[in-house]
Formats: C-alpha cells, sequence, structure tokens
C-alpha cells in the first residue's frame, strides 16, 4: 500500500452464542493493511445473536431463541445502540436474516418459517406483517420430520427471495410485492431427498445459484432464472476430500466478486473447501480444501476488498482470516481473534 493511502480502519462485528459463553455481539476494528480483527467492545442486549446483518448505519440481529426475536441497532457511533426493544417474530429458533424491500426477513429454523418485519425511517421495527408457514418433510428422520427454514436472503434479478429448507430438502422462492415490499409464496425448487440444504449463495452475475447441503457434504449447482422466479438444478460436487472421515457438517458458502470461486465450510472435518467455477457458471470442482483455523466453523465471510476470507469458529471460540491467492483462490491464514462461540462477522466499509 501507498504510504499516501489515508484509509482508516474499517468495522465487523461478531455475533456469538450467549448460551455458550459468548460476549453477545462484538464491534471491532479491521485494519485496512493486514485484514487484522481488534475487538473494542460488546454488548449482550439480546440472547445468541447468532446471525448478523447491516443496512446502512442499521445493524439487525436475531435471537436464536424459542421465542424468537430480531434486535436493530444504529451503529453510526461509537458503540452500537439499541433501536427500541427486540421485536418478536412469531417463530422458533431463527437462525438468519436479511434486509430486503423495506423489510428484515428472517428463517426460522424451528418453527420452519419464515418471518417479514417492516424497517421504519429510524432504522426501527415493527411488527411482523408476514409470517410464511412451510410444509413438508425429508428422509433423514432424525432431522427433517418437520420444515426447518435456514437461511433467507434476496435473490438476484427481481422482486424475489430465496429460502432454504433443510426439513423439506427445497429452496421456496418468495415474490417481493412490487408496493408493500412483503413477500408471498412463489415456488418451490425441490432438492435430491435426504441432502439437507443449509445456505446458498448467488453468482456474482445472478445467473446461478450454489447450495450447500448440511446432510451431505455436498454443494447442489443450479441455474438461476430472474424473469421466471424460478431455481432449476443442474448437478452436485463434494466439499470434503475423498476418504475423508465424517460426520461432516457443511455450514456456510460465499462466492468471490468475480464468480470464479466458491468457499465451503465444514464442521466436522473443520475444512474450508475451495471450488472453482467455470466461466458458464453451471459447474463447481472441488480443488483443496484447508484447515479452517479453530473448530466448528459456523460461517463465512469476505472483507469489502474481497481478498479475505473470515470463518467464525464457534466451538474454538474464534474468528481466524485468511489472505486470499487470486490466482487459485487457496486461502492462507493470516491471524485470529478471541471470540467465545462465534457464529457470523459482518463488515462495513472503510471510512
Amino acid at each position: 500500500m501507498s504510504g499516501t493511502d489515508v484509509r482508516g480502519p474499517g468495522r465487523a462485528f461478531i455475533g456469538s452464542f450467549t448460551s455458550a459463553g459468548g460476549r453477545g455481539i462484538l464491534t471491532a476494528e479491521v485494519d485496512p493493511d493486514s485484514g487484522a480483527l481488534t475487538v473494542t467492545g460488546a454488548t449482550d442486549a439480546v440472547p445468541d445473536p447468532s446471525y448478523l446483518a447491516l443496512a446502512g448505519p442499521f445493524l439487525y440481529a436475531v435471537s436464536e431463541a424459542e421465542e424468537g426475536a430480531v434486535a436493530a441497532f444504529d451503529v453510526s457511533g461509537d458503540v452500537p445502540r439499541p433501536l427500541g426493544a427486540p421485536v418478536a417474530v412469531r417463530g422458533a429458533g431463527p437462525t438468519h436474516l436479511a434486509v430486503a424491500a423495506g423489510h428484515v426477513l428472517t428463517a426460522n429454523y424451528t418453527s420452519g418459517s419464515v418471518t417479514a418485519l417492516p424497517v421504519a425511517a429510524d432504522g426501527s421495527l415493527g411488527d411482523p406483517a408476514v409470517v410464511a408457514l412451510h410444509e413438508g418433510s425429508g428422509p433423514v428422520a432424525d432431522r427433517q420430520s418437520d420444515p426447518h427454514a435456514h437461511q433467507v436472503l434476496p435473490a438476484p434479478g427481481g422482486p424475489w427471495a430465496a429460502a432454504v429448507d433443510l426439513g423439506t430438502d427445497s429452496v421456496r422462492i418468495y415474490a417481493l410485492d412490487a408496493l408493500s415490499g412483503a413477500p408471498r409464496p412463489h415456488g418451490e425448487a425441490p432438492l435430491r431427498p435426504g441432502t439437507g440444504p443449509r445456505h446458498l449463495a448467488f453468482h456474482p452475475a445472478g445467473t446461478h445459484a450454489y447450495v450447500l447441503n448440511e446432510l451431505e457434504p455436498t454443494l447442489t449447482v443450479c441455474r438461476w432464472d430472474a424473469t421466471t422466479g424460478t431455481l432449476e438444478p443442474l448437478g452436485e460436487t463434494p466439499v470434503v476430500a475423498g476418504g475423508a472421515a465424517g460426520p461432516d457438517y457443511p455450514s456456510a458458502i460465499v462466492a468471490s466478486p468475480d464468480g470464479r470461486f466458491l468457499w465451503a465450510a465444514v464442521r466436522g472435518d473443520d475444512s474450508i473447501a475451495v471450488l472453482a467455477v467455470d466461466p458458464s457458471g453451471e459447474k463447481a470442482e472441488l480443488r483443496t480444501t484447508v484447515p479452517c483455523g479453530g473448530r466448528w466453523p459456523r460461517d463465512l465471510a469476505l472483507d469489502p476488498s474481497g481478498r479475505r476470507l473470515y470463518a467464525a469458529n464457534e466451538r474454538s471460540g474464534d474468528v481466524t482470516w485468511f489472505d486470499l491467492d487470486p490466482e487459485t483462490g487457496i486461502p492462507h491464514r493470516a491471524g485470529s481473534v478471541d471470540a467465545p462461540a462465534a457464529s457470523c462477522v459482518v463488515f462495513r466499509r472503510h471510512a
């Protein structure tokens, strides 16, 4: 970096499980040169904030509890400021959330539902506008007797949102109302029974989606049609090396900004899979795996530059970061910071 570069530190927020010894939501400075995290504070204003989402100066956190809720914070200052009390999602065990069309959407794992909470101009949340219950089951009796929505996120190219349901081996597509922004059920893409899809990432071109399966350590490549709001499975590829000891539970997947690579976290194996994506976006090939830097990697995130990858290692209680080789996509461990019961990390851009 040039000596005239005057960028200040960026900021990151780390979610954690307070029920397992975590400190709640940690605030960290991000060194613009090395990517190193330095924790500067924490708030336990909401229990078990296992997943976070940023929208401008506002931070939203699920409370992954039987009576699930979402907390809103203003993070424009040095310390996160709560924007009112947490709002109940009328669903159990929310594990993921995203901001889309003027709403915070939550995926409620235990109740198998998706909730939409309207966002006010000041970032605060209203009571649920929609609670959509999923139906169905899968062949793995102890994990798929009921629906289990595990992730929800906006889909590119139109007024869509995608919800990944581990219990029903499917991805539900929601249409976002043109006037209110509220989601309504649109369609369902069935995946191979028993795979247990957990998370997906869209190709930056908006033409494909890559669904990471938890109950089998595989990735399902899908074609995404934003005109019709349909997802079409094309094929699968492993995310663990042949002969690797199990059981393995993939957790999180991210795509590189140029669409050439995917990185998948695998718990049990405690690895990060590096997959190369062909120019068409329709094929992904496992190139190698590297240690995640700790135990039980629950989440992966890229920094805003796309040059570093961060793993939230829940059971070893740390966030480990990696420099990414731009030619091979292989992560090289660069450092770590203590974060008990870490569950996710999100970033704001440099000042």
